[in-house]
């Protein structure tokens, strides 16, 4: 038995005064390692008719800037949960990882491959959950990832397709060849939170009808399904004859209360662009990994994000050019800065700037439309909106950028872009007050 394991009582309960008119309470039920609630999360109202809040992360690199060494760690330590939970047995190496997790600078983003005698399918989520995913990934020595997109490739028949059913973005694909799930692996599937859970039971549904199998296991930062959800998952199990197994951090419930009426264009940050003068530079870097797949601009994804299947092997190789990236990277900064990856690439630039010294902070531009309100422990204090540069008709979010925050902002994208397509975001971010903007690409690569 894991002893470590705290339980609490229904009496623990943290209730969440989100806005006048949108309450959410929260019970807890466990709490594997004792996190603190206010350590994972904050909330904020979401602009969606179909779930009005949303747990906004402090440990993702999303909407919440943080010390990459962070977003690494903790899925290293969802991955040591993992283990335990399947093992029945505390392991050594989770009190090291809480302990680097639990500090206000977090240690070596540097874990080596901890789990040995499993070789799972490991999936992750987009858009939020694809660094997740791959951090998790990077904890077995044998393993094979990839991460769904929103992405939509011309003449490329996805291997799997689902439904997000609450998501603004609904439709998920994976361009993976199918001989990687041609097989009955253990299916790992990496989200951040659950709330309903039926994201997981679609996707479970969908690879299951092609690629059937045992067992999958669902694990999460945070899980908050009702026992009316835990049911669709026994149903499911019986329907399928399968065994869907699930991970946490914390486990609890979530009611509701209220609403929030919103409308979408409310509340954009009102930062004025004042004198600013906007240093912007445009970096190629080498991208090592073969290129599978072009976008409607003729311009290469890499192999490395894991959104076509990455094995641990090649995983491995792509440790060693993002360390050399970040120490070559490090010598353009002037000062406090900032890494922003772009949407679903997310996770390559947050190992980066784990490279690139102290003082760097790392988070992503989302399609997540959350209502900003400058208020003490709200998530989304303001918000900074732009179309997404690689395609115009997606509008784009970052959040919680205070003016003047930082010296330098290292701005990423998987594929090669044009000056002209970054007026938009670069106007936008003169609102952030931030002097030095490098605009970083990956070139053409290997065919």
């Amino acid at each position: 038995m894991i002893t470590r394991t705290s339980t609490y009582s229904k009496n623990n309960i943290a209730t969440y005064k989100i806005l006048d008119d949108l309450k959410v309470e929260v019970s807890v039920q466990q709490n594997v390692y004792g996190i603190p609630l206010e350590d994972l999360f904050l909330m904020a109202a979401r602009i969606n008719k179909k779930r009005a809040f949303l747990f906004v992360s402090k440990v993702l690199g999303k909407h919440i800037p943080i010390q990459p060494a962070k977003g690494i760690l903790v899925g290293a330590l969802l991955a040591a949960r993992y283990l335990e939970e399947r093992s029945g047995e505390q392991q050594e190496i989770t009190s090291d990882l809480l302990s680097q997790f639990m500090m206000d600078k977090p240690g070596s983003a540097e874990i080596s491959s901890f789990i040995d005698d499993s070789n799972p399918i490991v999936i992750g989520f987009a858009e939020t959950a694809t660094a997740l995913g791959h951090a998790f990934f990077e904890a077995f020595k044998e393993a094979d990832y990839f991460h769904t997109t929103r992405e939509w490739l011309d003449e490329v028949e996805p291997a799997i397709t689902f439904e997000e059913e609450h998501s603004h973005a609904t439709s998920h694909r994976a361009y993976i060849k199918k001989e990687l799930l041609n097989n009955s692996r253990e299916i790992i599937l990496v989200d951040d939170e659950l709330t309903t859970g039926k994201t997981a039971l679609n996707i479970i549904r969908s690879i299951h009808a092609s690629f059937p199998r045992t067992t999958y296991t669902v694990v999460s930062i945070l899980d908050w399904r009702s026992d009316e959800h835990i049911a669709l998952f026994k149903s499911l199990e019986a329907e399928l004859g399968i065994e869907i197994h699930s991970v946490s951090l914390v486990k609890g419930t979530v009611s509701v209360e209220g609403q929030a009426n919103l409308l979408e264009n409310e509340q954009d940050s009102p930062y004025t662009i004042g004198d600013i003068v906007q240093n912007v530079s445009y970096h190629e870097i080498p991208n090592p990994s073969a290129t599978i797949y072009k976008d409607e601009r003729n311009h290469s994804y890499t192999s490395y994000t894991g959104r076509f299947g990455l094995t641990a092997d090649e995983n491995r190789e792509a440790t060693v050019w993002l360390e050399e990236t970040g120490n070559q990277l490090a010598g353009l900064r002037t000062g406090r800065t900032l890494v922003l990856g772009t949407g679903e690439y997310m996770y390559l630039p947050m190992k980066i700037a784990s490279y690139m010294g102290d003082g760097v902070f790392y988070q992503s531009t989302t399609r997540s439309p959350i209502y900003p309100l400058f208020k003490e422990k709200y998530g989304a204090t303001n918000r900074y909106s732009f179309p997404d540069p690689m395609n115009h008709s997606i509008q784009n979010y970052v959040y919680n950028i205070s003016p003047g925050e930082y010296d330098d902002l290292f701005l990423f994208f998987e594929r090669k872009i044009e000056s002209e397509q970054l007026d938009a975001l670069l106007e936008e971010l003169k609102r952030a007050q931030v002097p030095n903007i490098n605009v970083i690409y990956l070139d053409e690569g290997c065919e």
